[in-house]
């Protein structure tokens, strides 16, 4: 068989998860790295990964195959659904990027009901806000402290630009983004940027993720093809000519110097 994708919503293409996004590993494992903290859900589990956070997913087949569901939650349906049921919700303490969900006998039923209403990958239209409130209300009646993740609608707070982009610099996303999460109009983004790095982002992104290859390379004997997608950089040629040159030579020579490989 096959890897299937069913999902509700618009998988995004950039490392931000944009909305609340339900997930469920039918089969196979799901490897989720957050910038600083590796997560895995396995097959039968599922977990909420939260709006506003960056996120990196790396999948593995169990015997060949790859299952999972993604269900996303966006504001206007959410605000639906609050103002439908009446719900009210406390401040939500936790800063996990992704939050599991408690192993309950409804959870499996509900997945298994989805997948008659998949017409190749994707729901039925007509179905799809159904199939999403009954999914909210297990949700809540399995852990109803997230009514405080689901409708907490604020923006991203601002924080300390240093600390979170030496954390952050090896997701791919714009320079929009990056303002966004730091709590920043775009103007303000780069202009406290300049204040703490003496450099513009761009310049200094590039910079800092291939200090970071140079280092994995020579201290950790790390292939560059390995590397390149982890940070940031969308294709092979693209780093190899940005780190040649930075440091005079390809990743490739480094590699072989370093093992004393080199013709």
């Amino acid at each position: 068989m096959s890897a299937a994708n069913y999902h509700i919503g618009v998988i995004s293409p950039e490392q931000f998860i944009a909305e609340h996004t339900f997930v469920y590993i039918i089969k196979g494992v799901m490897h989720i790295y957050d910038g600083s903290k590796n997560y895995m859900l396995k097959s039968g589990e599922c977990g909420i990964a939260r709006k506003n956070h960056f996120a990196r997913y790396k999948k593995e087949k169990e015997n060949g195959e790859l299952e999972k569901v993604f269900v996303f939650f966006d504001e206007k349906f959410l605000r639906m659904f609050q103002e439908k049921h009446k719900t009210t919700a406390l401040k939500f303490k936790s800063n996990e990027t992704i939050l599991r969900i408690s192993k309950n006998n409804l959870m499996p039923n509900f997945i298994q009901s989805l997948l008659p209403y998949y017409d190749h990958g994707k729901i039925n239209e007509a179905f799809a806000d159904l199939k999403r409130e009954e999914l909210l209300i297990i949700l809540l009646q399995t852990q109803p402290g997230l009514a405080g993740l689901f409708f907490d609608y604020g923006i991203p707070e601002k924080v300390n630009i240093e600390e979170f982009m030496n954390r952050n610099f090896k997701f791919n996303v714009s320079i929009e983004r990056y303002a966004f999460m730091t709590g920043r109009s775009l103007s303000a983004f780069k202009r406290d940027f300049k204040i703490t790095f003496k450099d513009t982002p761009n310049h200094w992104l590039v910079k800092k993720r291939l200090q970071e290859a140079h280092f994995l390379i020579e201290e950790k004997n790390k292939r560059p093809s390995e590397i390149y997608l982890e940070l940031g950089f969308e294709t092979l040629p693209h780093f190899s000519f940005a780190f040649k040159k930075q440091f005079g030579l390809t990743p490739t020579e480094l590699a072989c110097r370093k093992k004393k490989t080199c013709t």
